[in-house]
């Protein structure tokens, strides 16, 4: 019971690891020649969980970057036609697999879109509360 209190007392630590930047080269979009030429992708992931105290140099106590990685990658690799399913795709496995996280952001950009202009990205971004 003291240590519920004490925690209690001290507050929650709001801890976030995150992945920004992360390039691809991938084949996602509407247009068929898209899916031919493909483009570059700027990804950004941001979670956050909450922590009560140090969690003992053990990695099973937050969240594995090279996890999140291996999750990015594998939904960039996989081409879709829009890049809110990609988003989607990773939001939804990272939900699932750190229970523990209560915010995830998902941030896709491509860069240089097929259109009648100079415009340097267009993105999705996805927002999970649990």
């Amino acid at each position: 019971m003291i240590k519920k209190l004490y925690f209690c007392f001290m507050g929650v630590i709001k801890q976030k690891v995150s992945l920004e930047g992360v390039r691809f080269f991938a084949y996602h979009g509407f247009y068929p020649e898209e899916q031919v030429l493909g483009a570059e992708f700027i990804v950004d992931i941001d979670t956050e969980l909450e922590v009560y105290m140090a969690g003992g140099d053990d990695i099973s106590n937050t969240v594995n970057y090279e996890r999140l990685f291996q999750i990015v990658s594998d939904e960039m690799r996989t081409p879709k036609k829009l890049i809110e399913t990609v988003a989607h795709g990773i939001l939804q496995q990272i939900r699932h697999e750190f229970l523990a996280v209560k915010n995830i952001r998902v941030l896709i950009r491509k860069m240089h879109p097929p259109l009648r202009g100079d415009v340097r990205n267009s993105s999705i971004e996805l927002i999970f509360n649990r």
